[in-house]
C-alpha cells in the first residue's frame, strides 16, 4: 500500500480522510463508545501537524434518505473535544456549499463531511458521487479499515481519482492481521464465537489449517454439538449450519490444527437477563433449555490454551455476553487474553465490544475496528477500499 509519507509535502494541501466515525449514540445523541475516532487520532494529527487542511467523510448506520438521527453532529461535537480543536460540520455531503467550505479551510482546519450514506451513490460507487467527493481536495487518504471490505464511493470511486495512501491507523490493521495469518508465533491459538456457522465459515476452514488449535464457543458451538449427536434443546442451532458443522468436523480430522469444541455448559429456560443461569456438567441441553454461555470447564480449558499460545486471535463472544448472568465465559475469554505472554490480536465485531465492556481493551495488544473487514483479511479475501491503495 501506498503510505502518507509516499503523498509528499501535504502543506496547504485539501486531504480528503475517509474515517470510519460509524459509532454507536445514544437516545440523546450523545457518542457512547469512541473507539473508533480515537482509533484514527493519529493519522488526523500527523496530517495537520504537516499542514494539511483535512475533509473527513463517513457513515453513521443505515439511515434512509437523509435521515437527521443518523447525523454526524454528534460525531464532529467528540471530534472536537478530543482534539481540542473545532470541527466543523457540513451541512451535505456534496454540493455548492461544501465546495465553499472545503475551499475556505485553512492549514491544520477540519471539515466533516455529513453521512455519506445519505447520497444514495455511496454504495454502489456511482461514478458521479465519486468525481464530486474527489473535487473537494488534492489527496486522498483511507483510515477505514472497518469500511475498507466495501466498494463504495468513498472507499474505492474517490480514491481511484486522487494521489491516495493508507492511513496509520490503516496501515497498522493490516500489518497485525496479515502477520496472524503469514507469520504467527507458535503455537497459535484461535477462538471463535458468535451466533452462526454459515458467517464463518470459511475463517473456521482457514484456522483448522493455520491454527495449532481452534476453540469452538458461543452460539456457533451448537450446530458442531448437534453435529455429533448431542442434544441442544432450544438454543440457537439452524439446520444448514449442522451440515456445515458436519463438513468442518470431517475437515477438521485431516486438519492441521486441533479443533475443541465446549465441554460444559450455562443454560437457561429464556434469552433474558432475567433468566435464571443453570450450569451443565456436559453437553447435553435439556428440552425446554437453550445454551447462553460456555460453563466454567470449558472456559479454564480454553484460557490455559490461551496462556501457552505465541499467538492468539479472538474473535466472537462465548455466550451472551450483553447479560451478566451468561458473561462469565467470554470474561474468561477476555481476562486470558489480557493476562497472556503471546501476541494477542481481538478481531472486533462484539469481541472488541466486550473487551470494552470489560476495561481489558488496554490489555490487548490489538484491538480490530473492522470486525468484517478483519474476518475478510483473514480469509485472503482482497478488499476493495485497501486494493485501491496499491
Amino acid at each position: 500500500m501506498r503510505r502518507l509519507r509516499d503523498l509528499g509535502d501535504l502543506k496547504g494541501k485539501r486531504v480528503l480522510v475517509r474515517v470510519d466515525f460509524n459509532v454507536p449514540l445514544d437516545v440523546e445523541g450523545n457518542v457512547t463508545d469512541d473507539t473508533r475516532i480515537r482509533g484514527t487520532l493519529p493519522t488526523l494529527r500527523e496530517l495537520r501537524a504537516q499542514g494539511a487542511r483535512l475533509i473527513l467523510v463517513s457513515h453513521l448506520g443505515r439511515p434512509k434518505d437523509h435521515d437527521p438521527k443518523f447525523s454526524m453532529a454528534p460525531v464532529a461535537r467528540r471530534l472536537s473535544e478530543l482534539l481540542d480543536i473545532p470541527v466543523e460540520l457540513a451541512p451535505a455531503v456534496i454540493g455548492d456549499e461544501v465546495t465553499k467550505m472545503a475551499q475556505e479551510l485553512e492549514d491544520g482546519e477540519i471539515l466533516m463531511l455529513e453521512n455519506v450514506r445519505f447520497e444514495a451513490g455511496e454504495t454502489n460507487n456511482d461514478d458521479t458521487l465519486s468525481a464530486s467527493l474527489a473535487a473537494l481536495a488534492d489527496a486522498y487518504v483511507n483510515d477505514a479499515f472497518g469500511a475498507s471490505h466495501r466498494a463504495h464511493s468513498s472507499t474505492v470511486g474517490a480514491a481511484r481519482l486522487l494521489p491516495h495512501a493508507a492511513g496509520l491507523l490503516l496501515e497498522r490493521e493490516v500489518k497485525t492481521l496479515t502477520e496472524v495469518t503469514e507469520s504467527p508465533k507458535r503455537p497459535m491459538v484461535a477462538i471463535l464465537g458468535g451466533s452462526k456457522v454459515s458467517d464463518k465459515i470459511n475463517v473456521i476452514a482457514r484456522f483448522l489449517n493455520l491454527a495449532d488449535e481452534l476453540l469452538i464457543g458461543g452460539a456457533m458451538g451448537f450446530p458442531f454439538l448437534a453435529a455429533q449427536g448431542h442434544s441442544v434443546g432450544n438454543s440457537l442451532c439452524a439446520d444448514e449450519d449442522v451440515e456445515l458443522a458436519k463438513s468442518l468436523l470431517r475437515a477438521a480430522q485431516q486438519a492441521k490444527g486441533i479443533l475443541r469444541l465446549p465441554v460444559d455448559l450455562v443454560v437457561a429456560d429464556r434469552f433474558s437477563a432475567e433468566a435464571t443461569p443453570v450450569a451443565v456438567d456436559g453437553v447435553e441441553v435439556p428440552e425446554g433449555m437453550m445454551g447462553l454461555d460456555i460453563g466454567p470447564k470449558t472456559a479454564a480449558g480454553y484460557a490455559r490454551s490461551i496462556a501457552a499460545a505465541g499467538t492468539i486471535f479472538w474473535n466472537g463472544p462465548m455466550g451472551a455476553f450483553e447479560m451478566e448472568p451468561f458473561a462469565a465465559g467470554t470474561r474468561a475469554v477476555a481476562e486470558a487474553m489480557a493476562s497472556a505472554v503471546g501476541t494477542t490480536v481481538v478481531g472486533g465485531g462484539d469481541s472488541g465490544a466486550a473487551v470494552q465492556q470489560f476495561g481489558l481493551a488496554e490489555r490487548i495488544d490489538h484491538v480490530s475496528t473492522g470486525g468484517g473487514a478483519a474476518l475478510e483479511l483473514i480469509e485472503g479475501q482482497t478488499l476493495p477500499g485497501i486494493d485501491v491503495l496499491s
